[in-house]
């Protein structure tokens, strides 16, 4: 074999391989945790006293039972007193023991009663179980600064979830990365609750968390995301026939801040 076909065979079975490797996933394991999103509406003039509890006994507490406190906020608009937060578990059976063993725990019993000596600071909480996509970046929690954080919310139409994922999944984050904004995560709400109920949102719900330097900031990054040629394309290839992909009124967002006790900031 002459000098110059040994060598072109070599340079050829090279860039091969390299083809190969760059079309091959990173090969990250998806993240197969339990999150749990819930959110307490504070009884009148008491949302101070519950972010106090939370921040001197409450996240101590999950923590103790296994829970992974991941991130607190508070909208900035807040008429309803609203606290958010993020938790996650090793899974379903992990979730039943760890709240189980909380609530009752003789500490907890304790820091409940003293709190609530002149009334329920809880009027109302909401939970929603939710489970990482697999567009999602690592979630963890993480103090970067001071930030503002976006949470949104999306219903798609009826049989359209998966193709709203794989706009997020091939276009949307690629679009929102470009004009500034930072990803936090990107969750599909899960079949049914670690007891077992229905989650009757689950097959229509996006829900993801966004990160800017400012409201005025996120604000001005979405305006400049809508007029971008690659969007309209995108969203306008994902949307043929006239087939919206979110429901007239299905996008909500929140902006919000972080609590002083929030991991994740």
């Amino acid at each position: 074999m002459s000098h110059e076909i040994y060598t072109a065979g070599i340079l050829a079975f090279f860039a091969l391989a390299a083809a190969t490797y760059a079309e091959e996933p990173e090969g990250e394991a998806k993240d197969e945790r339990v999150f749990e999103m819930r959110t307490y509406y504070a009884a009148e003039g008491k949302l101070d006293s519950l972010h106090a509890r939370f921040r001197d006994h409450t996240t101590k507490l999950f923590e103790r039972h296994g829970m992974t406190n991941l991130g607190y906020w508070s909208p900035i608009d807040n008429p309803d007193n609203k606290l958010i937060y993020i938790l996650a578990y090793a899974n379903n059976a992990a979730r039943e023991k760890a709240w189980k063993g909380f609530m009752a725990d003789p500490d907890w019993k304790k820091a409940a009663a003293a709190s609530e000596a002149n009334g329920r600071l809880v009027a109302k909480a909401e939970s929603l179980f939710l489970r990482a996509t697999d567009y999602s970046p690592e979630i963890k929690a993480e103090k970067v600064g001071d930030r503002a954080f976006e949470l949104r919310v999306y219903t798609a139409t009826k049989g359209n979830l998966d193709n709203l994922h794989g706009r997020f999944r091939e276009h949307t984050c690629k679009l929102f990365t470009k004009h500034g904004m930072t990803h936090v995560a990107y969750f599909a709400v899960s079949d049914e609750t670690p007891s077992g109920k229905k989650q009757d949102r689950a097959a229509d719900t996006l829900v993801y968390i966004l990160a800017h330097e400012s409201v005025d900031a996120g604000k001005a990054s979405f305006a400049a995301f809508r007029q971008d040629p690659d969007w309209l394309a995108a969203k306008g290839a994902s949307e043929t026939n006239g087939s919206l992909t979110t429901t007239p009124d299905g996008v909500k967002s929140t902006y919000m801040n972080a609590t002083d006790y929030s991991p994740l900031k």
